[in-house]
């Protein structure tokens, strides 16, 4: 039986941790067995130059600032070179919403990579750039998503959506991307095959019906599409952003967890973050029902520009999967096993 929006808004209020763990876990072990899976990719943020100064966001500089950069297309080639000799088989390319680029830019940038590293997944650009591009070109989003398609683009991250109600947009990001437009975004990257992630971030002073409201924007559109591969929750991290405040509770983020999994009962993957909680809270997760812990993230900026670091290899990814009594096997971008430890 599905849940309801409020029956969920009431587990997260009332419900206790463990039990709903628990349930989680049932429901994880249901799907996938013992198996956990990560995968090796590069988080490559392009530029930090951002027109839309979210005030949650410590990772964007104005045009002309000091720190302010914008990666060539030799620096990002680099990258990928050396995520494919690492052992990574996917790139996710992410920036701010640069002024002045155009998307001949992002098509050439695309183009390059695929004719270097033909194997490489680009799992790349949030549903806020590509309004930006479309908007820049001034062609719709599904002509956009074509093109980028056809220059070596394969699927889209899920970043961006935060919580997705407006009033909770208004307040933390005006001028960012809204609901609709969001949600607009990936059914039409579904529409072209081109499959996607969902995320939600918590901790903004939301309230429990808007993380439920998030939740159920999401699976109304992946009874629509059924184009998410995953959902993923992330905290929000205060540290040096203009919205401040104090990161939200271990126990709240893993409430929340073991919630997405019993109610996108629709996605089948739903991740860990050991990028904001740390290696530790990121094993427990697999208690509470992940079964993906996510990249080693050969690089990360955003997160860390916040003031949270933590440090993963392949090593340690697959010590702790193991330390939670699981199997552990590095995935693809399409959650295919192509190596277990």
């Amino acid at each position: 039986m599905r849940l309801s929006a409020e029956q969920g808004e009431r587990m997260l209020r009332e419900g206790d941790p463990i039990e709903l763990g628990t349930l989680a876990d049932a429901e994880r072990a249901r799907r996938f067995g013992n198996t956990v899976t990560f995968i090796v990719d590069r988080n490559i943020n392009y530029t930090n130059v951002c027109v839309n100064e979210c005030k949650f966001c410590a990772f964007f500089r104005r045009q002309g600032h000091r720190d302010a950069y914008l990666l060539t297309y030799d620096e990002i080639l680099e990258k990928v070179r050396e995520t494919v000799e690492a052992g990574g088989t996917q790139v996710m390319i992410q920036g701010g919403l640069y002024p002045d680029l155009g998307l001949a830019y992002y098509e050439k940038m695309l183009r390059l990579i695929k004719e270097k590293f033909p194997s490489i997944t680009i799992h790349s650009f949030t549903a806020t750039e590509i309004q930006h591009f479309a908007r820049q070109e001034g062609i719709s989003i599904l002509d956009t998503l074509k093109r980028l398609q056809a220059a070596g683009l394969d699927s889209l991250p899920g970043g961006g959506a935060e919580i997705l109600v407006d009033a909770v947009r208004q307040r933390v990001s005006p001028k960012k991307i809204m609901t609709e437009d969001w949600l607009a975004v990936m059914r039409a990257a579904h529409s072209i095959g081109m499959e996607s992630t969902a995320t939600m971030v918590i901790g903004f002073g939301e309230t429990m019906a808007q993380r439920i409201e998030h939740m159920e924007r999401i699976r109304q559109l992946q009874d629509e599409t059924g184009g998410f591969r995953a959902f993923i929750t992330w905290t929000f991290q205060p540290g040096h952003t203009e919205l401040g405040g104090e990161k939200t509770s271990g126990w709240d983020y893993m409430k929340t967890l073991a919630l997405t999994r019993l109610y996108m009962d629709n996605i089948a993957h739903i991740q860990g973050s050991w990028v904001t909680q740390g290696e530790r809270i990121g094993q427990l997760t697999l208690g509470f029902g992940a079964d993906d812990l996510g990249s080693i993230m050969l690089e990360e900026n955003v997160v860390r520009a916040a003031g949270t670091s933590y440090d993963m290899s392949i090593r340690k990814m697959v010590d702790l999967i193991h330390g939670a009594g699981r199997e552990a096997a590095q995935r693809n971008t399409t959650y295919d096993v192509i190596k277990r430890y």
